[in-house]
């Protein structure tokens, strides 16, 4: 059974960002990826957010499910 946490809170904990929802929501506000632009490669990711992302993305866990809330809300016009 997967227990990983699944709250964007714990997903910013493990990439290593602050995960207040204030800071979250000012992440977000700051922050934002072009359309057609995978998450993986937006431009604002260290290298090893890039990789946990990447790698998150390729197994398909809980993981995923957040990466897929966040880049919905980072996609925006």
């Amino acid at each position: 059974m997967d227990t990983t946490p699944s709250d964007l809170s714990h997903l910013f904990a493990q990439l290593g960002l602050a995960d207040s929802d204030e800071a979250i929501e000012s992440f977000i506000g700051a922050h934002s990826i072009e359309p057609n632009t995978c998450i993986s490669d937006a431009k604002f990711w260290n290298d090893s957010q890039r990789a946990f992302i990447k790698e998150a993305m390729s197994l398909d866990n809980n993981w995923t499910e957040l990466l897929d809330q966040l880049d919905a809300r980072l996609h925006r016009e």
